[in-house]
């Protein structure tokens, strides 16, 4: 951590790199106070929002989640985050773009608008960690991601498997619980290179994931669920999504469809540390509601998870450069 450098850094720093010490309780809430901008210009890491939840099919709100996510993450802004031994933000030169722009009245366009604005972002050599949103965000992120790196592993934190196809044959709609049946599919993600962590909920075809329900869980520690995760994707190119749900409404209350019996903030954290070394290429936090949180416990959680990625992503690409 470095010296006191003013107020309001989102708008004032002069470098993409470091952190500092300013009031939490005051200024701009970019994620983690890095720089607002839409300048791609020598960026390693783009954090943005997509504040969409119109696939929801319980309780909407999460269009909030952006927003609440940023704010929270100001509370740990100040600090190296713990427990990882360097700053990820003296290795990445990371900005805050802001919030992917769609029509809120042409709800059938607003793939497209998310897919194009992945496009832009990966097209200028920058990585991106997005948050939303509901989970439906993550099915055009992974379209725009597979195209520039081909077939992924999907290592995917969830109470749903999100799995379900369309009731409808013959027709792929706007849904949050049938994104990753079309992944699979259509060859986005490698079911047999990925794996789901967390699930409880019913659903007996797994299309070919591994599954580490939540009593595998809760049955083993971090590292054993972590080498069975890494031992699945291998070196392949993983992009994880970690759908807040995937934690016990206990400590993620705010989100849209609460499944009791889940992970603790605690036990996710250290998973996640856990997968150090894996090739992440992508990330996204997704389905916090703010209007369900009681004392932003959630979008804490959710914005702690998000440091999680970060430190990963920097671990594997700019650690292993030196």
């Amino acid at each position: 951590m470095e010296a006191f450098q003013g107020n309001d850094l989102a708008i004032t720093r002069d470098s993409l790199y470091g952190t500092f010490s300013e009031p939490t309780y005051a200024g701009v809430t970019s994620f983690m106070r890095r720089r607002y901008t839409r300048d791609l210009t020598g960026v390693d890491l783009v954090v943005s929002g997509v504040p969409f939840d119109s696939a929801t099919t319980n309780r909407p709100g999460a269009r909030f989640g952006p927003r609440a996510v940023r704010a929270a993450s100001i509370t740990s802004a100040w600090e190296r985050h713990w427990p990882w031994e360097f700053d990820p933000f003296e290795l990445l030169a990371s900005i805050d773009y802001g919030d992917c722009d769609f029509d809120h009245s042409q709800p059938q366009h607003t793939p497209a608008a998310i897919e194009a604005h992945a496009d832009k972002i990966l097209g200028a050599g920058c990585a991106m960690l997005t948050f939303g949103g509901d989970h439906f965000i993550s099915y055009p992120l992974l379209k725009a991601h597979a195209r520039l790196h081909g077939r992924l592993s999907l290592v995917h934190f969830d109470a749903h498997s999100d799995t379900w196809p369309d009731t409808d044959e013959g027709t792929q709609g706007i849904n949050h619980g049938t994104m990753f049946y079309y992944a699979a599919k259509q060859g986005l993600v490698d079911p047999a290179r990925s794996v789901q962590i967390g699930l409880r909920t019913t659903n007996d075809d797994v299309l070919g994931f591994q599954v580490l329900d939540a009593r595998q869980v809760q049955r083993s520690t971090p590292e054993q669920i972590a080498a069975q995760i890494k031992a699945r994707v291998g070196d392949n190119p993983v992009y994880l999504t970690f759908d807040i749900d995937c934690l016990d409404p206990a400590y993620a209350p705010g989100t849209g469809t609460p499944v009791p019996g889940g992970l603790s903030s605690h036990q996710a954290l250290e998973i996640l540390r856990c997968l150090r070394g894996i090739n992440l290429i992508g990330m996204d936090v997704v389905e916090v509601s703010p209007p369900y949180d009681h004392a932003e416990v959630t979008a804490l959680a959710a914005a702690y998870v998000a440091m999680e990625l970060v430190c990963l992503y920097a671990a594997r690409h700019k650690l292993k450069e030196r």
